[in-house]
């Protein structure tokens, strides 16, 4: 069976890429489903970021190595023009999405006499007005719980092929995300929503780490690592740091139920680190784990390319289709937590939420003909453009 999985893994990328995006796809899914314990284990638990920030990000390296490379060969209006196809098809799976979830969360709600699913998950409006709620969704003015990631990755990757031409003078590219970034968060800019609300995710803000992203993939890689070294003592602080913001976050969620009161000037400081607006502690975080990865994780690793890594490998390449299924099957995992409960329970949505998704990147992979294509041998790292 793995073997058959590792026989549609696309040759010619950095693995450690595809294997971690894999990884923040099973992540995203366990994070969505409410009582799943495997969800008090994820990296939300343990850093100031979670799979999110390190999917943009690695969204970010992958398109600036593909489409960087597609405007060396074809120009600018070429490129832009593959960018503008790419967000016309996120956009597409986005309103599909919508479709589908709408009608799995009202006709659970309604099966179940379940009416808080709709005020929960945000879907009270579809049912008060459906026709302007599916107006205001195609114009991405409206977005339901769980459906706010697409339409973060569609605004940030029109942004991306308007400033493509900037993608070789990256200090004029992080130049200008930097201040669209401060522009948004100390001048309150957001795009407008339906419901009163902000986008879940700012693009104005979350765009910096897509643009950080981009700059890695179009620098040479030994290049990058004369600019970042590693350093022992740099790595031993990292780690510290990340395992004082663990036991910080820990002890602040679970402290009151164990007996201990945070102080109140930790909690309040805890609480304005924004997701929303991509609070720079946000940022921070990421950036050091990637450069610990990027270091600890060699490109070349023999066990990225085995049959082993290869289920993680191939979500991360489906990421499109994987990313969506999740977010149908982790509604299915919840109602299974919620009708019965114990530990086969928890073990039975987890291992046949995971089978599912690597099932759905087989399915895409072949359908794509990765199955069928020659194995090349394998290449400098050449990840082909970012899907969610």
């Amino acid at each position: 069976m793995l073997n058959s999985i590792h026989a549609l893994v696309r040759p010619g990328r950095d693995l450690r890429v595809d294997f971690i995006r894999g990884l923040a796809l099973w992540f995203i899914f366990i994070d969505h489903t409410p009582g799943n314990l495997l969800g008090q284990m994820t990296l939300r638990n343990v850093a100031f970021c979670d799979a999110t920030e390190g999917f943009v990000l690695l969204a970010g390296y992958a398109a600036g190595i593909a489409y960087g490379r597609l405007m060396e060969r074809e120009g600018w209006a070429h490129a832009a023009a593959r960018v503008a196809g790419r967000v016309g098809t996120l956009y597409v799976a986005h309103i599909f999405l919508f479709v589908v979830f709408t009608a799995q969360v009202g006709y659970s709600a309604a099966a179940l006499d379940q009416a808080a699913y709709l005020d929960e998950l945000q879907l009270d409006p579809f049912g008060q007005e459906p026709y302007r709620a599916m107006l205001e969704a195609l114009l991405l003015r409206y977005q339901p719980a769980f459906l706010d990631i697409l339409p973060l990755y569609i605004v940030v990757l029109a942004m991306f092929a308007v400033a493509l031409p900037l993608i070789n003078r990256p200090g004029w590219l992080l130049g200008g995300s930097i201040a669209l970034y401060a522009a948004a968060r100390l001048l309150d800019w957001e795009p407008p929503s339906w419901t009163g609300s902000a986008w879940f995710f700012n693009p104005l803000a979350w765009q910096l780490l897509f643009a950080i992203g981009v700059v890695m993939g179009r620098t040479d890689p030994q290049a990058l690592a004369r600019r970042f070294p590693w350093s022992r003592w740099l790595a031993a602080l990292a780690v510290l740091l990340l395992l004082a913001a663990a036991v910080t976050l820990n002890l602040t969620w679970h402290g009151p139920a164990r007996g201990w009161e945070p102080p109140e000037w930790l909690a309040s400081w805890l609480a304005g680190v924004d997701k929303t607006g991509l609070h720079p502690v946000r940022v921070a975080s990421v950036l050091v784990m990637a450069w610990l990865v990027a270091h600890w994780l060699p490109a070349g690793a023999r066990w990225l390319n085995g049959p082993p890594a290869a289920p993680f490998v191939l979500m991360g390449q489906q990421g499109l289709a994987v990313f969506c299924a999740g977010i149908f099957l982790s509604f299915l995992g919840r109602i299974a937590l919620e009708l019965a409960s114990g530990g086969w329970v928890q073990a039975a949505v987890n291992l046949a939420g995971l089978a599912a998704l690597v099932a759905v990147a087989v399915v895409s992979a072949w359908y794509g003909g990765e199955g069928k294509r020659r194995r090349a041998p394998a290449l400098p790292a050449t990840p082909q453009a970012a899907t969610p």
